[in-house]
């Protein structure tokens, strides 16, 4: 925890500008820091934003993201900046500290800041930490979901806290692997990470430094180190943690919780953790019919954010009620229709591997949707597992060879439909392509297991696609 006073002055130069760059540059100005900005890109967004912080005196260099500004003494990075960029080479050769806008948000904390219950992960992170803020409302807490989430943190710490005017009670945090990694000294009440898989290791290097960057939000944690028990990684890392005293190892599991779990029983969400007596009792949470959608890893979601309210102290029935209450975020298993007995389900938000097999399992017979940019992904384990669902399978993306090649090997009686071309009018087809191979009872379903930027903005433009295209299907049926 630092004075504001602290930064009165000091040069600091901030690396990129967008969600997280532009608050920080903007909190940095407001304290009295001489500012610079320093942005590789310089398009009509950039400039835009650039006109607003030159109001403010911060001075914004477009267009070159490689040079260190002459006397810079800090420098706060925005979280997509790769760890090698030739900026903080330059920074470590003058012995230049590097932050995120995490570590600065942290830092900037006043005495009586509200915690921080932290989550990561490969997959789930933003449904967790939306749904961990639902129950914390539930509790009568004012709380809100910041982070990773598109909540600057800076301007939350900085800020008046909700409306009224009132601090906050807790945090629900959802923190990146690029965020942890600039963020040394952040220390939650309470953390979890949900699982692990190789993802953005072109950013980080390989996936021991991806694991060690995700390990980071246990470290200093005082009450609770919340892990997969269907992950071993994931407990791997609270092992390896320096915690607080007395912090301790809390499992979820889609199976009967042992002692210092919570898992399922019969229906149940069921807590064997913070109970008097773990060995013996188990407290009713909530039903798995209150988790929407009710699909296995969405109930995974589900035991990690309730875990981590148990951790600050929730009553259970806080936890039913806000769970009862949330509602996920468009393109994330999301329904749009039923057809002719079958089931049309979005789940653009899959844009890895791990996300896909997820989604996957939560369907007994799949008409499958899938293809992007796979980002160094390979795709024969996610195909070998899922073999037995798939009625049929359409592929569009500029990587749809990779997963055509793994259905050759591990599915080679499935049916594949394979569209050569990646403009966005080929959702269109894909859908009426995979209407022609479903049966009635099955899913279509978009689990692209890649990144949507070859054909789409975002992966939000790809999941209304589909959806457009679902549209269509019902007026021609009509």
């Amino acid at each position: 925890m630092q004075s504001p006073a602290d930064f009165a002055g000091r040069r600091i130069t901030v690396a990129g500008l967008g969600v997280s760059g532009v608050p920080a540059a903007r909190a940095l100005a407001g304290l009295g820091a001489r500012v610079t900005v320093v942005n590789s890109s310089d398009g009509e967004r950039e400039r835009a934003q650039a006109a607003e912080l030159e109001k403010l005196g911060v001075t914004v260099r477009l267009g070159d993201g490689d040079t260190l500004p002459e006397g810079t003494e800090l420098v706060v990075t925005t979280p997509g900046w790769k760890p090698a960029s030739p900026l903080f080479a330059a920074a470590g050769k003058a012995g230049v500290e590097v932050w995120g806008d995490v570590e600065l948000a942290w830092r900037l904390r006043g005495p009586d800041a509200a915690d921080w219950l932290a989550v990561t992960g490969t997959n789930g992170k933003t449904t967790t930490v939306r749904m961990l803020a639902s129950i914390l409302e539930a509790a009568g807490l004012r709380t809100a979901a910041v982070g990773n989430i598109g909540v600057p943190l800076v301007d939350v710490v900085l800020g008046e806290g909700q409306p009224d005017g009132a601090s906050y009670d807790v945090l629900a945090v959802e923190l990146s692997s690029y965020q942890l990694h600039w963020a040394p000294s952040v220390r939650a009440h309470s953390a979890a990470v949900l699982n692990l898989a190789p993802d953005h290791l072109d950013w980080h290097g390989s996936m021991a430094a991806y694991a060690a960057d995700k390990g980071r939000i246990y470290e200093g944690n005082t009450v609770a180190c919340v892990y997969n028990a269907a992950d071993p990684a994931t407990e791997e890392l609270v092992r390896a943690a320096d915690v607080e005293e007395g912090c301790r190892a809390i499992g979820f599991t889609l199976g009967t919780p042992g002692p210092s779990q919570v898992g399922v029983v019969e229906g149940i969400l069921v807590d064997r953790a913070f109970v008097e007596n773990r060995q013996q009792q188990a407290q009713e949470l909530a039903e798995v019919s209150d988790v929407t959608p009710a699909a296995p890893h969405n109930i995974a979601n589900a035991l990690a954010a309730a875990a981590l309210a148990r951790a600050f102290g929730v009553a259970p029935a806080a936890v039913r009620d806000g769970l009862r209450a949330f509602h996920p975020d468009a393109h994330r298993i999301q329904h749009v229709a039923d057809l002719g007995n079958v089931r049309y389900v979005d789940d653009s938000k899959a844009t890895n591997t791990h996300a896909a097999e997820a989604s996957l399992a939560a369907y007994e017979h799949i008409v499958w949707i899938a293809g992007g940019l796979a980002k160094g992904a390979t795709f024969d384990e996610l195909v070998q597992k899922s073999a037995a669902r798939l009625r049929g399978v359409v592929l569009i993306g500029a990587d749809r060879a990779l997963i055509r090649e793994a259905l050759a090997r591990h599915a080679p009686d499935v049916p594949v439909v394979d569209l050569d071309r990646t403009d966005t009018g080929a959702m269109s087809e894909a859908v009426r392509e995979a209407s022609r191979l479903a049966e009635p009872g099955d899913t279509v379903l978009l689990a692209p297991a890649c990144a949507s930027m070859d054909m789409f903005v975002n992966y939000n433009k790809r999941g209304e696609a589909f959806a457009d295209a679902v549209g269509e299907l019902t007026a021609r049926d009509h």
